[in-house]
């Protein structure tokens, strides 16, 4: 993770200095900094955080379906790999995904593939500042959704993640 920078410093970056510094703020999707790229300069961070998460509420059906593929299973294998992007895997580790026990994991395992099975979806949560209890609660309540109602949530969860994502790496 890069350290933070200011807001003035942000609106100072060339083009290519700005989406080599926020092409991951969605994950696997440069794209998404390219388009909040156009909205400079930001005249404050919530003008920020609103640029990045227009560019996904305002990006196709399919553009925000690739977007959600992209994200990896929560507690995963990936993750155990060490394949998933590294802020996926900070933030992860920060809500005790890496510490679970082999049961704890199992139940992860479990649930990843039940939702993936119903919704043909990666379970998205917006893990900072969250649980591994709070986590599985929230797989009980949304598994029993319907399609579009997951869709939504996890496009609500991904600009989450970018607000989060943005306020560790552009100071306030």
């Amino acid at each position: 993770m890069t350290s933070a920078v200011s807001l003035q410093s942000v609106n100072e970056l060339s083009l290519s200095e700005f989406i080599a510094r926020f092409s991951d703020i969605a994950e696997h999707s440069p794209w998404v900094a390219v388009e909040a790229e156009r909205s400079r300069p930001f005249s404050t961070h919530l003008a920020l955080v609103q640029a990045f998460q227009a560019a996904v509420i305002n990006a196709s059906r399919d553009a925000q379906h690739d977007l959600i593929l992209a994200h990896p299973d929560l507690a995963g294998r990936a993750a155990l790999a060490g394949s998933v992007a590294a802020e996926s895997r900070r933030e992860q580790s920060g809500a005790g995904l890496d510490t679970l026990t082999s049961e704890e994991f199992e139940r992860f395992h479990e649930l990843n593939e039940a939702y993936r099975s119903r919704f043909g979806l990666p379970f998205i949560f917006a893990v900072s500042g969250a649980t591994k209890f709070q986590i599985l609660d929230a797989f009980d309540q949304r598994i029993s959704g319907t399609l579009e109602e997951e869709r939504l949530t996890a496009i609500a969860q991904i600009l989450r993640i970018i607000r989060f994502r943005l306020e560790t790496r552009v100071s306030i």
